[in-house]
């Protein structure tokens, strides 16, 4: 029986997504539903796509009985609010990264999905790619020995996309890329705590951060270094050094299809999509979709390629980056 998905929201992520779910078998995923708060442009996204219905409210959506799990695609900012209405409605969610604002927030999604006994996920698509899952395997079997240092950098210039440089939409290089690069060293580190953080960045006008970089350490003299910016470009990848050597992530470092071990490539290519894509490498949103088929048959409430517990400390860890840097949202007062 196919898992009968909704779209909320029908923005750029929303289009890649239902992209990426037409390289899936349509006995395994189907579109059931989309919506948006214009109905008119739920149905013109409903055309495009081939989906059966349009909503042009969330709360027609969340009572929809045939939808099985809902993907939350709308801006930063209306995460927790949008994602509660789905949750506490019953219904499994897929959660666009960020999860939330704030860690506040967070925690208060991860208590709805439980008390409604619901699926949750944060959308880190990153985590579900067949590299992470490569890499995850190589330092289980301990292919480049103790790991000792990763590094992870992300730049991509946004400075001309208001949701990226205004603070009312969420903006800033932290919540929109750093989060990447944050989570790839929690998964080398399997969810530990960093026992120290130590950020500095530069804020634009909008009192967002454009450039940020973030040195921490963990336990047994281990260390992490992470860099982003939405300024300008950097080398977009990731390295895990190691005491018998390296794993290397090559650009894009959050959607990639090339793995280097130890000065040996490997490739693992993504499908071709049937429209153009908005965001590179779109179609390896496939993954995501199908952990969370796979969850549901399990009848588990959360993925263990990306756990709740983990979305929790990644956003309690940027909490304290932007308390470093000097970064505010309203949210935070709230």
């Amino acid at each position: 029986m196919a898992t009968r998905w909704g779209l909320c929201g029908a923005g750029k992520i929303s289009h890649d997504f239902s992209v990426a779910m037409k390289t899936l078998a349509p006995e395994h995923h189907q579109i059931a539903a989309i919506a948006s708060q214009s109905l008119e442009r739920a149905k013109d996204f409903a055309k495009k796509h081939g989906i059966p219905t349009a909503y042009g409210s969330y709360a027609e959506l969340a009572g929809n009985p045939d939808v099985d799990v809902v993907y939350l695609g709308v801006l930063h900012t209306e995460h927790w609010k949008v994602g509660l209405l789905f949750l506490e409605a019953g219904k499994n969610v897929l959660c666009e990264k960020p999860f939330a604002m704030n860690s506040r927030q967070v925690k208060e999604l991860v208590a709805a999905a439980k008390k409604n006994n619901v699926f949750l996920m944060e959308a880190i698509w990153s985590r579900c790619f067949p590299v992470y899952a490569e890499v995850r395997r190589l330092l289980a079997e301990e292919a480049v020995g103790e790991v000792k240092l990763v590094k992870a950098y992300f730049g991509s210039p946004q400075l001309h996309i208001p949701r990226s440089v205004r603070k009312e939409l969420g903006g800033g290089a932290l919540l929109d890329i750093g989060v990447y690069c944050l989570q790839f060293v929690l998964m080398v580190f399997d969810g530990e705590r960093p026992a120290s953080i130590q950020a500095t960045g530069a804020l634009l006008d909008s009192g967002v951060d454009e450039s940020v970089v973030v040195a921490m350490k963990f336990s047994r003299n281990r260390v992490a270094l992470c860099a982003f910016s939405i300024a300008t470009r950097l080398p977009n990848d990731a390295v895990i050094c190691g005491t018998g050597g390296c794993i290397k992530v090559l650009d894009h470092m959050h959607c990639p299809t090339t793995l280097v071990v130890n000065d040996k490539e490997m490739k693992y290519p993504l499908p071709e999509p049937s429209l153009p894509l908005n965001f590179t490498n779109s179609t390896g949103l496939r993954y995501e979709a199908e952990e969370v088929r796979q969850c549901l048959l399990k009848g588990l409430k959360e993925s263990q390629r990306m756990p709740l517990a983990q979305s929790v400390l990644l956003t309690e860890i940027m909490d304290e980056i932007r308390k470093q840097v000097g970064v505010a949202f309203s949210q935070d007062s709230q």
